[in-house]
This record gives C-alpha cells, structure tokens and sequence, in this order.
C-alpha cells in the first residue's frame, strides 16, 4: 500500500471515529448533551485524533527510518572502502535508487516481471539497453554491483512497504477502540483535544526553530571545513576574488562584500524614500477612492517574478543608464553596472516598505492625530512629529525586509550588475555579490571537498551574520521606541 493510500486509510478512520465516539458520547447519557462533560463535537474529534494522529505519526517515523536502515545494508554489495566514504555513498544510492526506480517502472508497464526483474543481470547483456527498449532511461551504464544493490534495494523496500501497513493501520485501529472505551458522557474530551491542539502548536514552532538551527549547523560544519583547507585571515581579508578548480585560487571575501552592500546601499537609497512617501500619501492624503486604487497597483508588483526584473534590468535599465549617463559622462561603459541592479532592486522592494509602512502609519491611534491637531500643529508637522516617530519600529521592520531581500537578490544582480568581482567607488561600473558567486560555485558536478566548493558555505554564514546584525540592530530601535511611544 503505498503512503499516499495508507494517509486516506488514515483519514478514513479518522473519520470513523468521529462518528462512532461523538453518537457513543450522546447515547450514554441517553440523548441529553447536557450531562456531557464536553460538546459532543469534541468527543468527535478526540475519536479523529485517535483514529488518525498515532498511525500518522507511526507512518512518519517509517518513512524516515526505513530508507536509512536499507541504505546501511547496501554496503555489502561495494567496496567498505568506497562505500565509507559520504561523496561515493552518496552517488553509488543515487544510481541504486535509480536503477531500482527504473525496474519499478518495467514491471508497471509489464515489459518485465516481478521474477525477471529480480534475476536480471548484466552477465546476459546492457541492462541500461533493456530498460532503454520500454522507455526507461538511466543514463550510465549499469555495473553488477549497482543492480545487485538495486534488486535488494527493491525487496528490503516491498517487505519494509509490508509491514509499514501492518504496523501503521495496527496501531490507527487500537487507538481508535481505546478511543471508543474510553467515550462515556464524564470523558474530559475537551480537555484531550485542547492538549492536542496545544501539542501541535508547539510542535510547528519547534519545527521552525530546529529548521533554523539545522541550517546553521549545516552551513558551519561546512565552513569549520573550509577553515581547514585556506587561511581563514586570506578569506576575511583578501582582496582577490579568483577561484581556480585547478588549484592556485584567491577566494577573498572582501570584492564580494563590497559589491554586495554597495547594490544594497542603492536598492534602499531608491526603496526607502519612494516607499515610504507613497505609504505616508496612502495612509494620511489619499481619498478612499484612490487609496482602493493605487494600493492594489503598487503591490502588484511584489507579485512579479524576479527573473522578470532581471530581465527588465538587462534589456531596458541597463542600456538606458549606458546611453543617457555612463557613457557622456566619462563613468562606463556597460549596461552592467551597480547601478542598474540597485535601481531595479529599488523597485522590487518599493511594495514591501510601502504596504508594510502603511498597515503600520494606519495602526496608530486616532487619538494621537487628533491631540496633536488640537494643540494646533499642522497636518504635516503631525506626521513628523507624532506619528511617524510613532510608527517607527514597524517602518524599521519594514526597511529590514527589504534591505534583507536585497542582500539575498540573485537573479537580478546576475543579470544586470554582472560577475565581476572588485572594489570600485564607481556605480556605473560591473560589480557582483555574495549570493551570486555561492550560486557560481556550487553549480555543475562539485563535491564537497575542495575549498572552491566548500566557500560557499563561508560566504553563507557570512550572509547569515550580516542579517543577524541588521536584526540586531532592529530589535535595538524598535524596544528604544516602542517604550518611549505606549
């Protein structure tokens, strides 16, 4: 039975139990809800909880479990030597999972049996070729090692499948008869399915901070690694950036934190202000006519793609600052620059400061505009004075988001600041950032185990401590004001 299936069996069950513990709930006490303890609706979904969650659980803990446990026993089949080793394990189950897969499909279409598929070998010709005549595409060649591992792979996964079923429905059906014993008309059912809730609550918020932990780790394993193959002061301080697979590279980290604070430092000189007029117009000038108008035409364009962007800097802005400002004035020559990624990013991230800034100048008080007007202040000195000072922590938060967005921009750097890696006063001029040379460095065949590839992983936790900084930095401002303004 397969996951998917074995999930609707769950709900079926689920659902079962929802009816069979909420009519069991009403009729011990012979009709009269009002000898429940709990809303009969909630002795329903203590019978779903119970009928759904533990065999939910038990499924998830299986398919987790169950392809680590097969991939510790495909080593008999190769070298212990080659097999140790995390790259070469990692490729050898890649093409194990792939011939398997490739098997699978076979006996679906009916090209092979389950036993040809299972006797099988390359003693009696191309089992790539065999595969190949009913649509079944591998790539390489198949070695007797791989397809030995993948019929294995196949049987320790049809027998795990088995018994997966057996175990997961076992264990949805008792909990859903001990859910049926225990329903009678004093079973605290509001109490269980409160705790529940409060259990998955929980659970998703520790989901998310494990995730965030689990990235760091990841990132600064790797990095403690790169630490050991270049000098670590070369990195922080070099001036060089020029990576060579072959041996020789200048990975200095400087050219690319340069390149990448510069374009954010032009993307916020052009967001920030446009932004934040336009949300000081919508929330304090705007008639309701135009407001309903304008608002949803500026958020438009969060909804658009970056690679479009990209697109839009390479095609028009580029040419455009080439042609009208770079080359009368003496400062460049190409359409890439940083000039044209910052201007571009500008406008990418005007929706985020403006509806952010917005929400934010419309939650103030009502009271504190109309104090201020009191006391005889202008329309505008209020808005200076009281109610953006006011709004400020959120306006922080806001401008945090999109100088965040414009530190992580990718595409739109790759396509209109160009790839060149170097330390220039001048914006007109090709720059890069960080997050384009991790994206350059990891692409193609790498293994990670050469300090070209494994920089990447320096230049993310580089990332990842700048934007800690600016958060940092944020929380400082928003408690100065926050406690100033209640």
């Amino acid at each position: 039975m397969s996951v998917l299936v074995l999930v609707l069996a769950l709900v079926a069950i689920g659902i079962a139990g929802y009816v069979l513990c909420r009519y069991r709930a009403v009729a011990s006490v012979g009709g009269d809800t009002k000898k429940l303890h709990s809303l009969p609706t909630y002795h329903g979904w203590h019978g779903f909880i119970m009928g759904f969650l533990p065999g939910l659980v038990v499924l998830a803990l299986w398919v987790v479990v169950q392809p680590l446990l097969i991939e510790q026993r495909m080593g008999r089949f190769f070298d212990p030597a080659v097999f140790e080793d995390d790259t070469q394990r990692v490729l050898l189950m890649a093409d194990v999972r792939r011939v398997a897969s490739g098997l699978d499909t076979a006996v679906d279409l009916g090209a092979l049996s389950e036993q040809q598929a299972a006797q099988i070998r390359t003693e009696f010709g191309s089992v790539r070729e065999r595969l190949a005549e009913v649509g079944v595409a591998l790539g390489a060649e198949v070695t007797p090692e791989v397809l030995q591992a993948a019929q294995s792979y196949r049987q320790q996964a049809a027998t795990g499948a088995l018994w997966r079923t057996i175990v997961t429905l076992a264990v949805a059906g008792s909990a859903f008869l001990m859910a049926l014993r225990l329903t009678d008309g004093a079973f605290r059912a509001r109490n269980r399915v409160e705790r529940v809730m409060q259990g998955l609550l929980l659970t998703a918020s520790t989901i998310a901070i494990l995730t965030t932990v689990g990235i760091v780790l990841s990132m600064l394993s790797e990095a403690i690694r790169f630490s050991t193959m270049y000098p670590i002061a070369d990195f922080f301080f070099g001036l060089t950036w020029s990576p060579s697979f072959g041996g020789g590279s200048q990975l200095g980290l400087l050219p690319l934190l340069w390149g990448t604070l510069y374009i954010s430092l032009v993307s916020m000189i052009v967001a920030v202000p446009i932004g934040l007029f336009t949300a000081i117009y919508l929330a304090e000038y705007a008639s309701p006519r135009v407001r309903a108008v304008v608002k949803p035409l500026i958020e438009v364009i969060a909804g658009i793609p970056t690679v479009v962007f990209g697109l839009f800097a390479l095609v028009t802005v580029g040419p455009l600052i080439r042609d009208w400002i770079a080359q009368p004035t003496g400062l460049g020559s190409s359409g890439s620059s940083v000039m044209t990624a910052g201007l571009v990013i500008g406008i990418l991230n005007i929706p985020f400061i403006s509806s952010l800034a917005d929400d934010i100048i419309n939650a103030v008080p009502q009271a504190m505009r109309d104090g201020s007007l009191g006391l005889g202040a202008t329309k505008s000195e209020t808005i200076r004075q009281v109610v953006l000072p006011a709004a400020l922590p959120g306006i922080v938060g806001a401008v945090l988001l999109a100088a965040s967005r414009a530190i992580g921009e990718t595409m739109i750097v790759t396509m209109g600041a160009g790839a060149a890696a170097k330390i220039d006063l001048n914006p007109f001029e090709a720059m890069t950032t960080i997050t384009v040379k991790i994206v350059s460095q990891l692409t193609g065949d790498t293994e990670f185990n050469s300090p070209e590839t494994l920089v990447a992983f320096a230049l993310g936790m580089t990332l990842f401590v700048i934007t800690l900084g600016l958060n940092v930095f944020a929380l400082y401002i928003v408690r100065k004001y926050r406690e100033q303004y209640e």
